[in-house]
């Protein structure tokens, strides 16, 4: 393997690091966990189930604070329909799915009770059965948690967005412990009366044609050209698969041509740029929604990544996208380029071409005539951003060296990354099921045992009996895990953000990424911290702000805070 270090290494060059503002958002695939009440269920009814798992864990959650409330999300600042091009698409024009800043609560099948309807915020004094009842009448799917996250419905899918931080480790245990709240949200549905019980995956299709999201998204210096970012995503994230893909079987939208590929996302990818995510996928996505100081920051929403249950794909799928945001920057303020030129002839054919073959012999061609493999686009990636990055700097050290030995182990044998690499990982499991019954790919038995991968629940979900099994690495402790459940990040506004909503749940009218409006006995605040920084931990203490204080002096604390930042 190539040297971690650079010893003659310039000491005015660029020394470029993994930390930046970044977070993970996770839409879970959806069933009825009883086999014949999934047969018998209607259509619309993965939107009723979707609201009863958000509902089950917001309002019956008993670490989430008092039963029955919870604080609804601030839509006021989203704008979805900026575009990083420079232009708005009109809402006329506009996909359903694309108007994320309003609330989309027709046609939720309820459960049926004879309830009579209640106020908005004032849940029933009953059982569980009767709150979710009341909960789905009103389509309450949205809310945001005591660590920071928003855990709502998205269409037909619960989902849930981290809390923001700071570092890719950070993204790791906050990601787990969306994983954790899923399975708080199944165990309570499972214990209620009256109520289907639901079987939540992490995956990003359900092989009938339809994909949904596991978006990351960055916070990147706005300065940067657009057209500079678009140009160097592109070869990047089409290859990045190989390292961080979790594996699929079946080929083609529907997966009807047998076999296997490294990424679920590939075959849905349809274009190069644009702003929708459900249909004509864009590989770069245009979203221009910073949620935060719009003159100094653009928020980078990745669409094409996979659902990542090993630990290690994630750090690493956040940690090397970061870095390559980094020496982007670098060489925009320096005017020095880092990254290699590498634009491909056709980048949509590219990325399936690469997901389809887990072999990693296919070359794909470059705009300049030759023809590379991903392993060399890569490798050529990981070169530029080490010999400019901070190596002093533990985790970004800890990303390059992660990523040198698995392209090695790639580049010798892909299977030599089983346990390191997630679809090689499911692979192996695959193949070895394979060679003991001696089944093709046709055979429905390999698409159900790859959904079983996926499946959240401990009793059938294969990955997380690796992981139990300690048969997979793992970077985070469990403990992490479950204090990240219900306590936010200390890193970012996250902090401030998830305190108040469990100090202050009943006087936190709703917040959002960068807005968070409060309620005291003189008034209300609506509070915006535009730079994601503000409201750390580190702040709140260095302005003498408790967010678990009395109400009043909370207020009276953050209005002087913000006055004088």
């Amino acid at each position: 393997m190539t040297s971690p270090a650079s010893p003659d290494r310039d000491p005015s060059a660029p020394r470029l690091t993994t930390e930046r503002v970044m977070g993970i958002e996770t839409e879970f695939g959806i069933l009825h966990a009883d086999l014949e009440e999934r047969a018998q269920a209607g259509t619309g009814s993965s939107i009723l189930l979707s609201h009863l798992v958000v509902g089950a864990y917001a309002l019956l959650d008993e670490n989430e604070g008092e039963r029955g409330r919870r604080v609804r999300w601030d839509y006021g600042d989203e704008t979805p329909l900026r575009d990083a091009r420079g232009f708005e698409l009109e809402r006329a024009a506009a996909h359903p799915s694309q108007l994320t800043d309003e609330v989309h609560d027709a046609h939720v099948p309820s459960i049926e009770l004879d309830l009579p309807l209640q106020g908005p915020e004032i849940p029933p004094d009953g059982d569980d059965q009767e709150i979710l009842a009341w909960a789905t009448q009103r389509s309450i799917g949205n809310s945001v948690l005591t660590s920071g996250a928003r855990w709502y419905v998205d269409h037909a899918h619960p989902e849930y967005s981290a809390p923001e931080v700071l570092r890719a480790r950070e993204a790791v245990i906050a990601d787990r412990a969306g994983e954790e709240i899923a399975r708080r949200a199944m165990n309570i549905l499972a214990r209620t009366d009256g109520v289907p019980a639901v079987a939540l995956y992490k995956n990003n299709t359900d092989g009938k044609g339809a994909s949904y999201g596991t978006h990351e998204n960055y916070l990147l210096d706005r300065a940067v050209p657009f057209e500079d970012v678009v140009a160097a995503l592109l070869p990047f994230l089409v290859t990045r698969q190989i390292l961080v893909g979790a594996g699929r079987v079946g080929i083609g939208l529907r997966g009807e041509q047998p076999g296997f590929q490294i990424s679920s996302r590939a075959d849905f990818m349809e274009a190069e740029v644009g702003l929708e995510t459900t249909l004509n996928r864009p590989i770069v996505n245009t979203r221009d929604e910073p949620h935060a100081d719009a003159e100094r920051f653009r928020r980078l929403h990745v669409i094409i990544g996979d659902a990542n249950q090993l630990e290690e794909s994630t750090f690493l799928k956040l940690g090397i996208t970061s870095l390559l945001l980094a020496a982007l920057e670098a060489q925009h303020r320096s005017g020095t380029r880092i990254l290699p030129d590498l634009t491909l002839a056709d980048t949509v054919q590219a990325v399936r071409d690469i997901s389809h073959d887990p072999s990693l012999t296919t070359t794909v061609p470059l705009a300049d005539g030759r023809e590379l493999t991903a392993l060399q686009i890569q490798r050529a990636h990981l070169e530029a951003i080490r010999a400019a990055a901070d190596l002093d700097d533990a985790e970004t050290a800890q990303v390059l060296t992660a990523w040198g030995e698995i392209l090695d182990l790639l580049e010798r044998d892909p299977m030599l990354a089983a346990g390191r690499v997630e679809w090689v990982t499911l692979l192996q499991l695959l193949e070895r099921y394979r060679a003991r019954h001696s089944l093709g790919w046709e055979d429905p038995r390999l698409a159900m045992m790859a959904l079983q991968f996926s499946d959240l629940r401990p009793s059938t979900g294969l990955f997380g009996r690796l992981r139990a099994a300690g048969a997979v690495p793992t970077l985070v402790s469990e403990q992490e895990v479950q204090q990240a459940i219900t306590t936010p990040p200390a890193s970012t506004r996250a902090h401030l953000r998830g305190a108040l909503v469990a100090a202050h749940r009943a006087d936190v009218p709703s917040a959002g990424w960068d807005v968070i409006t409060l309620r005291g006995s003189e008034g209300s605040m609506r509070l915006r911290l535009a730079d994601p920084r503000l409201g750390s931990q580190q702040w709140c203490s260095h302005h003498g702000i408790d967010p678990a204080a009395p109400i009043d002096e909370t207020l009276a604390a953050l209005q002087r805070a913000v006055s004088t930042d």
